[in-house]
């Protein structure tokens, strides 16, 4: 029978992995595709399972589809590959454009980190070897396929699949697809992450179209719960974020924002140039301090059609950030240390949002002692993260080996968050065509997932469960 295997985001918000078998009774194979490949990310023991075999054979997975870029839903894939994995991996162009990016990325901060445990000799392996390298990643890249959104693809005569938006960030899709086996024909979904259902006055700032798409009809429902047992602050992030940044300049600080490369670095910089120009903060210099930024801007700028209309005024009316005076895109590591030699006010955006590496850690480094300072969250800290850890005030954390105190001021913003919250899941959910048959959450922490699986079932009286890790569910 053919079944449904949860091989990540299974009682964490990471590392997305879900296996798709059309097998028969008689243990006839049938195809198998892996919907997303993500990276586990956070506490050491989810990391671990990095480096773990899954529990079939790589080579004999069929295909991969892919919701979106974000690593915790991509960043598997080179290890896949890696294990013998050649087929087809299916996106949309904009995740694929962005992929190009992220994943070699994520290969070079793997070989920096097996590095670093070989020089100063912090790992029990002997030596320490990245998960995947840098040549890797771009080896990958040839296996992927365009499919555009609405675009039918048969993958063979028991599947075949279609991507929607899912509106959560640039090129991010929902997979619905169709499975015929044993003559009997089922609907899946998988949503992936889900973007913010209303527009700017709920979700401020957001660059792509407001979504996911409606009316869905499915008899299996996969859903993530990121902020299954949360609210999203309603109210405008703007005049707090500028008093904040007024308040550290004053006192002759800098700001420090931990922020993902895609999506949420390219809408905070339209946010601080509107600021600026509307004489709400001081125009102090702004660098964005990734590797990646440059290229994640002008593949943002490509896709102009995935657009919300605010988006669309703001660049009709300030241009390209790259052309932006004041704004900085530090490229070389010469640059980003020279950040550091500045002893004035600045705005420094790096990655990586959840702080476990990347070229935040010296800038985190370099302020958190100095009360001047001020840290900045506008995204999501998962457990097992120092991302978290400092957001919830710790003392101390460790960066390199090294024990760095936490003095500089701590604030976060919940309103920039990419993901629906649970009004805005039940108000999408309320336009489903019919009740799916059951429905499986994943991709949240245990307390999220339990709270959104009582609140389905007491407003929609649906079926629903939360999916464990490894677990096998049947598709009739």
């Amino acid at each position: 029978m053919s079944y449904i295997q949860f091989l990540g985001a299974a009682g964490v918000v990471t590392g997305s992995k879900h296996l798709i078998n059309t097998g028969d009774e008689r243990g006839q194979r049938g195809i198998q595709v892996l919907v997303d490949c993500g990276l586990f990310q956070g506490q050491k023991e989810w990391r671990e399972r990095n480096w773990q075999d899954l529990p079939i054979p790589a080579r004999e997975i069929d295909a991969v589809i892919l919701t979106h870029a974000h690593l915790d839903h991509s960043g598997w894939i080179p290890r896949l590959v890696k294990q013998g994995f050649h087929g087809p991996i299916y996106a949309t162009p904009a995740t694929i454009d962005l992929c190009g990016i992220l994943l070699p990325d994520s290969g070079h901060l793997q070989e920096e980190d097996a590095a670093f445990h070989n020089r100063f000799k912090t790992s029990k392996h002997v030596p320490a070897l990245p998960l995947y390298t840098m040549e890797e990643a771009e080896h990958c890249l040839a296996l992927f396929k365009p499919v555009n959104f609405g675009e039918p693809k048969r993958l063979s005569d028991e599947i075949s699949f279609q991507f929607v938006r899912a509106a959560h960030i640039l090129g991010s899709s929902m997979v619905e697809i169709t499975l015929t086996s044993q003559g009997k024909t089922s609907r899946l979904l998988f949503t992936g992450d889900i973007g913010r259902v209303r527009d700017s006055e709920t979700s401020p700032g957001r660059l792509v179209r407001s979504g996911p798409t409606e009316h869905e009809l499915c008899d299996y429902l996969v859903m993530e719960s990121t902020y299954g047992n949360r609210q999203h602050p309603r109210d405008d992030p703007r005049p707090e974020m500028a008093a904040l940044i007024r308040t550290t300049v004053q006192r002759g600080g800098s700001v420090v924002i931990p922020a993902f490369a895609v999506e949420r670095t390219q809408k905070l910089l339209f946010m601080l140039k509107e600021l600026m120009e509307t004489g709400q903060i001081p125009r102090v210099p702004v660098h964005t301090d990734s590797p990646m930024a440059i290229k994640a801007v002008q593949i943002f700028l490509k896709y102009t059609g995935e657009f919300s209309p605010e988006t669309k005024a703001l660049i009709d009316r300030y241009g390209s950030p790259l052309d932006w005076a004041n704004f900085y895109f530090d490229l070389t590591q010469d640059d980003s240390k020279k950040i550091n030699q500045s002893k004035y006010p600045s705005i420094i955006v790096s990655s990586s949002g959840m702080v476990t590496g990347g070229r935040v850690l010296h800038h985190m480094m370099q302020r958190l002692p100095d009360p001047r300072n001020l840290v900045l969250f506008i995204g999501f800290q998962a457990q097992g993260t120092r991302g978290y850890d400092i957001k919830n005030l710790a003392p101390e954390v460790k960066i390199f080996g090294e024990t760095v105190p936490v003095r500089a001021q701590v604030e976060s913003l919940e309103q920039f968050s990419d993901h629906a919250d649970t009004p805005e899941l039940l108000e999408w959910l309320h336009t489903f065509q019919s009740a799916p048959r059951q429905t499986y959450l994943v991709h949240g922490e245990p307390a999220a997932a339990a709270e959104l699986r009582a609140t389905m079932e007491k407003d929609l009286a649906w079926k629903v469960y939360v999916a464990a890790y490894k677990q096998k569910v049947p598709v009739a």
